[in-house]
């Protein structure tokens, strides 16, 4: 996968969904918002904070609010693409370019805009222990220097790792997962690093 430094560099490089993206940029930069990259993808921000980011999947592509949770959602498109683990992203997925609606867009971004100038947020709940499934566990102990490079790790990186290994629902996908991370944790690389 290619290393994206740019936003012109995604859009030129987008393998789908490239026309309809390029139109929620094109509606997204006539607001305030500052266009940045991260996670390997266009972010835009209002006073240092993340707004709203764009991204094309094979079956659609869409906006991600940051702050979706708090925003009034009056035309019921935001959805929690992962319940029970994601408390304040919000997606809003299109599969066509009659999907896009400008003047809806403009008002989400309006609202999250003055979201961040009162102050309102949902924070990360950065403060709770790390749960390490056993499998892991066991095979932190297993391999020499795993536990300790883990421990090493801050607990973001432990917690992503924690994670993906507890959202496997098959025991081989478990260990699949496993036998690709522990070289990955013994020399200190974060899951997601590739991204960042």
């Amino acid at each position: 996968m290619k290393r994206v430094t740019s936003a012109d560099g995604y859009y030129a490089d987008a393998s789908v969904w490239r026309d309809e993206q390029r139109k929620l940029r094109d509606i997204l930069l006539t607001s305030p918002l500052s266009e940045e990259i991260k996670w390997g993808g266009p972010c835009y921000t209002y006073k240092g904070k993340n707004v709203v980011g764009i991204g094309g999947f094979k079956s659609y592509f869409g906006l991600w609010f940051h702050q979706g949770a708090l925003l009034r959602g009056e035309n019921k498109v935001l959805i929690n693409a992962q319940e029970g683990k994601t408390r304040a992203l919000r997606q809003w997925r299109m599969t066509s370019g009659k999907d896009i609606k400008p003047s809806t867009i403009k008002r989400y971004v309006i609202e999250a805009i003055s979201l961040i100038d009162s102050g309102k947020e949902i924070k990360a709940d950065r403060g709770s222990p790390v749960e390490v499934p056993a499998e892991l566990q066991t095979a932190l102990r297993r391999t020499k220097g795993a536990t300790a490079a883990f421990q090493q790790l801050r607990l973001g990186l432990q917690r992503e790792y924690a994670e993906y290994i507890a959202s496997a629902k098959r025991d081989d996908t478990k260990q699949n997962r496993i036998d690709k991370v522990l070289p990955m944790i013994v020399t200190g690389v974060g899951l997601n690093d590739k991204y960042r």
